[in-house]
């Protein structure tokens, strides 16, 4: 090879690290957190000095180690379901393990690829509960159901060079949960860099309006946050539906108008598509590119199965045009002895079990599920009836949700929806 042609080869190797940036850039905290069981105002500073805090990995569920007591969490209530008229005391009805009680945990860490103009989301998968988040020293946010995911703007706290100080919060109650609910930071924490436009946290819809077996139709919409002084006009989405093999089968290219409100809206068609089932949990993917010109502003993909679902009076409920029966548990968030953390390997093992016992459905008592469980199901095949609160407006503990329900309701009930609304698993909610 001459000295030209081998220039050459080197400059066709290094072009796409040139003409292919990162535009959005996701970290996941495991390691390097710090946790305490003690309370102080101080500990949300960005200075305090946390060295002597164990040494935490998240997820974390900092009741499951015990001490177990019968003191834990008693419990003076009216159990109506026994037939009980009058209050009494009751001990063990959420596991025996501490739980109540105030926890803190506090992460140093940096955070590649922002900068000015660039745009910061925190990602709580479940924190249990009454979180409040600090990101170096002042507070960005606050969540009291410990269930649900939530994301917080963390653009005006972030420093884009050296290190960023997280610290977070939890409380809880007593008589707050009629089961072991966990503690902590029992589910993952993201962080997410984008460009200054981009699709946001839950951005995208999905929906499969027509499933035959020869074809289905696929409408899309996605979502657009950009900044002021610019128009939606100036924006384009090219999306690539993928098949289970990764082969390409439909392509849309749209262009923003004035009459979009923020949102692209695409359709395809997908001939002799792979219908999602308990039995055949074919996944696609929705790979959608945003662009300003030629500009890659952010890539964002959606996971979706192709699949029909309809409940007909006095005949029951249909999965792709087939009567089908929900064969099923109701099935508590935690995993026994690993408590109540998302552990992705114990909530398939989970899985297993229930489908080789004859499963193929999932009421998620009494809460909204973690993202691994959903991601699970679909990827397996079980049926999900994702449900949201043990509680609405009456009470059942002293300290359950209905204290925060006037006020969190709707918030809480966006984000699940938002979140679970295109996952072929989830079929009622």
């Amino acid at each position: 090879m001459n000295k030209h042609l081998k220039i050459a080869v080197a400059l066709l190797a290094a072009l796409p690290a040139f003409t292919v940036a990162q535009v959005r850039i996701e970290q996941t905290f495991e390691k390097g957190w710090k946790f305490t069981r003690e309370d102080n105002k101080d500990f949300s500073q960005k200075e305090y000095d946390d060295t002597k805090w164990q040494s935490v990995t998240v997820p974390h569920d900092w009741a499951i180690y015990g001490p177990f007591s019968i003191d834990n969490d008693k419990q003076k209530v009216a159990i109506t379901q026994d037939g009980q008229k009058e209050a009494m005391e009751h001990a063990g009805r959420t596991g025996g393990l501490p739980f109540v009680g105030v926890g803190w945990y506090r992460l140093n860490f940096e955070a590649p690829g922002f900068s000015s103009g660039k745009k910061a989301t925190l990602i709580l998968d479940g924190a249990m509960s009454h979180a409040r988040v600090y990101i170096n020293g002042q507070e960005a946010g606050c969540w009291p159901y410990g269930y649900n995911s939530f994301c917080i703007d963390a653009t005006p706290y972030l420093k884009a060079n050296g290190q960023n100080t997280l610290a977070v919060r939890l409380e809880n109650e007593n008589e707050s949960s009629r089961w072991y609910p966990g503690a902590g930071l029992y589910r993952n924490v993201h962080l997410v860099v984008n460009e200054d436009a981009h699709i946001p946290t839950w951005g995208t819809q999905l929906t499969t309006p027509v499933v035959k077996k020869e074809f289905a139709k696929v409408n899309l919409k996605t979502s657009l946050k950009f900044p002021s002084g610019k128009s939606f006009t100036d924006y384009r989405i090219v999306t690539e539906l993928k098949a289970p093999d990764g082969k390409v089968v439909a392509t849309n290219e749209k262009k923003g108008t004035k009459y979009d409100e923020k949102v692209f809206e695409q359709n395809f068609v997908v001939d002799t598509p792979l219908l999602w089932s308990p039995n055949s949990p074919s996944l696609y993917s929705a790979v959608s590119k945003v662009y300003e010109g030629n500009t890659l502003k952010d890539e964002y993909t959606t996971p979706f199965g192709i699949r029909s679902i309809e409940i007909i009076p006095n005949k029951g409920f249909y999965l792709n045009g087939e009567r089908t029966v929900f064969k099923g548990v109701c099935n508590h968030h935690d995993l026994g002895p690993l408590g109540g953390i998302a552990n992705e390997a114990g909530i398939r093992r989970q899985i297993r079990i229930l489908k080789d016992m004859g499963c193929n459905a999932i009421r998620t008592s009494h809460n909204m599920p973690a993202p691994e469980l959903i991601r699970a199901c679909d990827e397996m095949g079980m049926m999900v009836m994702a449900e949201s609160f043990d509680e609405w407006k009456g009470a059942k503990l002293q300290n359950g949700y209905h204290k925060v329900f006037d006020e969190w309701v709707e918030k809480d009930l966006v984000n699940l929806l938002h979140q679970f609304r295109n996952n072929p698993s989830v079929v009622m909610w």
